[in-house]
């Protein structure tokens, strides 16, 4: 057991002048024992953001612009379910949704997003590297100019009082083309989930079509989502979100961990926990497909309105709230106001039908068994605990290289010097941020990577690869496959990093129902170090810091002292 002096808070020296396997085990320590580890402050800002500029954004465009309703209240008419579409495309592909804020390393400025994307020469992601006009690494005026007329469309079908098709295609047509110029742009936009719904809005044209359409969108969803949390994964993930969470109980906290401090492995709890979550989302779409009763249905949706107000409560990582809102009030709409749809009359439109064989049964079954080659978004493996990370490693000085980019944000360092008033707490601020990976299962494969990644650890600055995403590329919501090899291709060419100055470890997410996660190493100018495997199964009774063999392996200095 831990002595009083072997607990947190722990002097700044310590802490920092510790061999790593030792400086991650104090960092991990001290996140667990944080009962809030978040600032009021960000707190309100995003209760501010999501509350008065999301909602209320959505508020004023319905009624300021549209016809109102005698047969139903104005908020829940059909076409402020589909500005509600537009309004949520519009937001996340201008940067203030899911990839804002401080809970997304993101401080001055809070957003990438439009900063970005309408700036010549920032660093962009083609789906098709080299392909002629679309396919370059950096941003050109035409890729300026289809986003801006993206969001001009967008904008015309939000001020319309009346949505009709026409007003939809162009979107409909411009995001896939965004996705062929920047995936980046695709994804930000949430296409998996809205562009897929805006197409179902362009194609059935009327509510009595579009509604069932949607209905299946929504229920693809909670289904993809419940399927990706069949893993070892997702307590981990309930243990830090809990924990982390603003109104989840302080007494607890601590029993969300196996043995706090000496076992921060997930607890019965935190796993009886993950057990329940999953279990209730699979539940929803069942109840709000069968239910012919108004009793069941209203309480299938209080059920739902529960589930997702708790996510959007506890400050996920990323702080996909305002999605979370938007899967609330669709499916109010929906399954509440509109009991009498069937998606038995998608028959009548079998494009349609087609069409979401593709994107709602074929591509997310394809991603979770080869996650490798689908984004997890794409995939709907939401918030599983099972994603694609990469760690970027600096050797101590290099990263000032990355201002040869043309970006709109500082590195988080710079950002971190601006808001807190304390220097020496950038330091320790920068360590604990990794216990974010750690505490999740999903870090144990670093353990078996990063010895083979650099000589000495110690002589490295650490940059997880969603900081460094969104610094570089102006979006990041936990997609592993936007700041890992292609970037780090697209990096190299613009700020030609010297042989070891820059390695990066990917650590591709775990397919359903396999056994490991695959790794990789990456030098910045010679390419491929190293690559293998870590056994899930094996790893879950390891702690979240290295120990033993990777312990020694990782802690070079103090090998050679004893020597």
């Amino acid at each position: 057991m831990s002595t009083a002096a072997d607990l947190p808070p722990y002097d700044r020296e310590r802490l920092l002048g510790a061999p790593f396997p030792e400086r991650v085990r104090l960092a991990c320590r001290t996140w667990a024992s944080q009962a809030q580890p978040t600032p009021f402050a960000v707190i309100v800002f995003y209760w501010v953001k999501y509350g008065l500029f999301f909602v209320g954004g959505f508020v004023a465009i319905v009624y300021a612009t549209s016809p109102a309703s005698s047969e139903t209240p104005l908020l829940f008419s059909a076409v402020a379910f589909q500005k509600a579409i537009l309004w949520a495309l519009f937001y996340e592909s201008a940067g203030f949704g899911c990839s804002a804020g401080p809970m997304n390393a993101r401080y001055s400025p809070p957003i990438g997003g439009f900063l970005y994307f309408l700036r010549p020469g920032t660093t962009k992601l083609p789906l098709f590297p080299g392909l002629p006009l679309l396919g370059g690494d950096r941003r050109t005026l035409f890729d300026v100019a289809l986003y801006a007329a993206n969001m001009v469309f967008l904008l015309r079908a939000l001020l319309a009082p009346e949505v009709t098709t026409e007003l939809l295609w162009p979107s409909v047509v411009l995001l896939p083309l965004l996705g062929i110029t920047d995936t980046t742009l695709f994804l930000a936009a949430r296409g998996e989930h809205y562009w897929v719904a805006l197409v179902a809005l362009a194609v059935a044209g009327s509510e009595a079509l579009f509604v069932p359409a949607c209905m299946l969108i929504w229920c693809a969803i909670w289904f993809w989502a419940a399927t990706s949390k069949l893993n070892h994964h997702f307590p981990s993930v309930i243990m830090v979100m809990m924990n982390n969470g603003p109104f989840f109980p302080r007494f607890l906290k601590q029993r969300l961990f196996r043995d706090y401090p000496d076992d921060l492995r997930p607890s019965r709890l935190a796993t009886a926990m993950a057990v329940a979550g999953t279990f209730t989302e699979y539940m929803i779409p069942v109840i709000l497909l069968c239910s012919d009763s108004v009793l069941v249905t209203s309480a299938g949706l209080l059920v739902m309105t529960c589930f997702h107000g708790f996510i959007a409560a506890n400050n996920p990582s990323g702080m996909p709230i305002e999605w979370n809102i938007v899967m609330i009030y669709g499916g109010i709409f929906l399954f509440g106001f509109h009991p009498e749809a069937s998606i038995a009359s998608l028959a009548a439109m079998p494009g349609l039908a087609l069409f979401f064989a593709v994107m709602l049964f074929a591509l997310p079954a394809y991603g979770n068994f080869v996650p490798s080659r689908v984004s997890f978004l794409l995939a709907m493996r939401y918030y599983a605990g099972n994603w694609a990370y990469n760690i970027w490693l600096f050797r101590k000085g290099t990263e000032a290289k990355l201002a040869k980019l043309v970006k709109a944000a500082p590195t988080f360092r710079e950002q971190l010097e601006k808001v807190v008033p304390d220097p020496a707490f950038v330091d320790v601020a920068l360590c604990l941020s990794m216990s974010h990976r750690f505490m999740h299962l999903e870090g144990r494969p670093l353990y078996d990577a990063l010895p083979q990644a650099v000589d000495d650890i110690d002589e490295y600055d650490w940059v997880d690869g969603e900081i460094l995403g969104g610094q570089v590329i102006g979006w990041n919501f936990g997609d592993g496959h936007l700041n890992g090899r292609r970037l780090l291709g697209a990096v190299q060419r613009q700020c030609g990093f010297e042989e070891g100055e820059l390695r990066v470890v990917s650590v591709e997410s775990q397919p359903l129902f396999g056994t490991a996660m695959q790794w990789s190493i990456h030098d910045a100018k010679s390419g491929l170090v190293a690559e293998g495997e870590t056994a899930i199964a094996p790893a879950r009774a390891l702690p979240p810091w290295p120990t033993g063999a990777a312990a020694k392996a990782l802690a070079p200095r103090q090998k050679a002292s004893s020597e």
